[in-house]
């Protein structure tokens, strides 16, 4: 992992352009190859990144950059250019740099899930057919390159489907699905195209609006009634 804390002006160019003007930032650049921008507050939510796989290519700056105003010009020591596969560009002019450090973190051994994550994944391995009529599982936690994807399954066409399974589905889930569906659709053994579903109790609009926008549909899951402990004669109100 690389850490650069950094003067810098970063724009983006792809679905929509996006721009963030000069200031101080922190830039992480993952053994992932993702690259993220972030600035010293909302958390852990970066202000503009790129997903992996991506290449980040660092040059020169030219005598005038076309993404900074004159004035900026005699600020700026390195231009960094990172592309995705799809084609989205994101150009990240670096004036001065008061942190650039390089730290391997090794492997690590992943997310613990809590019971209710770990039950729910299980219970739906059980139960395909919450995901429609004919489904059927294929594996569960299949690894890809970068981890392991909650479930494999195969819908009623026998089109591959990967499946991520969250207590509470937010943006990131979306993003992980993503990083792990690009990276299945390169693999010949499962077919022209590997479908995705984002599986949660509850999710959140930002993440169904993410995942509807990349092509994965959402499932709303009752917890209880997966698990047979729903009846309705039983309850007070």
């Amino acid at each position: 992992m690389r850490l650069v804390i950094a003067q810098c002006q970063v724009d983006y160019t792809g679905r929509l352009t996006a721009h963030l003007p000069w200031a101080r930032r922190l830039i992480i650049v993952k053994a992932d190859g993702s690259v993220s921008v972030h600035a010293d507050d909302r958390a852990y939510k970066p202000l503009n990144w790129m997903s992996p796989p991506c290449t980040l290519t660092e040059r020169e700056p030219a005598a005038d950059e076309a993404a900074a105003v004159s004035a900026l010009d005699p600020q700026i020591t390195t231009v960094w250019e990172v592309d995705s596969a799809g084609g989205d560009h994101l150009q990240i002019l670096l004036g001065d740099i008061s942190l650039d450090v390089t730290e391997e973190l090794g492997v690590d051994p992943g997310l613990q899930k809590d019971g209710v994550e770990a039950h729910l994944q299980e219970l739906l391995a059980e139960n395909p057919d919450a995901f429609g009529e004919g489904w059927s599982v294929v594996q569960r936690e299949y690894m890809t390159p970068i981890g392991p994807v909650d479930l494999l399954c195969r819908d009623a066409e026998g089109t591959y489907v990967a499946v991520e399974v969250k207590r509470r589905g937010e943006i990131d889930g979306v993003e992980q699905l993503t990083r792990y569906l690009d990276l299945m659709n390169r693999d010949h053994l499962l077919g022209d195209h590997v479908l995705g579903v984002f599986a949660a109790q509850q999710i959140k609009p930002q993440a169904r609006t993410l995942a509807t926008d990349r092509g994965i549909s959402c499932l709303t899951v009752d917890y209880d009634a997966l698990r047979g402990m729903d009846h309705p004669e039983e309850r007070l109100f």
